[in-house]
């Protein structure tokens, strides 16, 4: 099944399994997805690509996901990103999202509604 939009996810997952499970569920979704497993990979890799969308684990190499996101951007300005995470109820997170403009996405999650989301993140970026 081909996206609609034709983009390219860089996935930042320091977790090799769960890395693994999202790369092969975006690509069977007909999404281009690099896989990087830590932050300086990540920002190697935005010095040779341009995605229309981050996606980001909760905590990378220790590093909160939206503090790496925002990391990223420094060179990726606008770059949309969705963190997927489990703790999407607390108030917090709702308020740095905001201000950092940056989505979060529950987990465990329905893999439909994971890429219905994707799709329309990257939508929005094109």
């Amino acid at each position: 099944m081909a996206n609609s939009c034709g983009a390219t996810i860089l996935l930042l997952d320091s977790e090799p399994l769960t890395r693994t499970i999202l790369h092969e569920t975006l690509e069977r979704a007909g999404y281009l997805v690099v896989s990087v497993g830590d932050l300086g990979a990540a920002v190697d890799r935005l010095r040779r690509m341009r995605p229309d969308l981050l996606i980001v684990r909760p905590y990378i190499n220790s590093m909160p996901g939206h503090m790496a996101a925002q990391h990223l951007r420094v060179s990726s300005p606008g770059l949309p990103v969705l963190v997927i995470d489990g703790y999407i109820d607390d108030e917090r997170i709702h308020v740095r999202n905001a201000v950092h403009k940056i989505e979060t996405f529950p987990r465990p999650f329905v893999r439909a509604d994971l890429l219905e989301k994707v799709k329309d993140l990257c939508a929005v970026h094109k």
